[in-house]
């Protein structure tokens, strides 16, 4: 009995590290796309620039990451006058001390808003 205990302690903890770990990184992968999602709507705004887009994706963060998305970085690379694009990226929370968690990158991808004349 104790050798099967011994044998299946640590694959049992391994599952659940793994299993926590996962949820870990889904939930960071959630936060950067939200994140993303945010800084590409204020960016898609009428007269609003790349500036606002990434400051308000910064403040999405600042607001709600916490410790869960760790060293994260936001660009606006790939914005065009058509559209914005938003991309957060960090690293998620790891469950080992000392081990870096899994790298998350998240983009948005919205058209500008623009004005057009009502043709009759």
């Amino acid at each position: 009995m104790s050798l099967e205990i011994a044998i299946l302690a640590p694959a049992l903890l391994l599952l659940v590290f793994s299993i926590v770990q996962g949820g870990l990184w889904f939930h960071a992968r959630n936060l950067a796309q939200a994140a993303a999602q945010e800084g590409a709507a204020a960016g898609a705004a009428y007269n609003s620039t790349t500036g606002a887009a990434v400051a308000r994706a910064r403040s999405f963060l600042t607001d709600h990451a916490g410790d869960s998305l760790t060293g994260t970085s936001v660009t606006a690379a790939g914005t065009t006058t058509a559209f914005v694009r938003i991309e957060v990226s960090g690293r998620a929370l790891s469950v080992l001390p000392g081990v870096p968690g899994l790298t998350v990158t998240q983009d948005a991808l919205v058209p500008v808003e623009r004005f057009t004349p009502d043709i009759p």
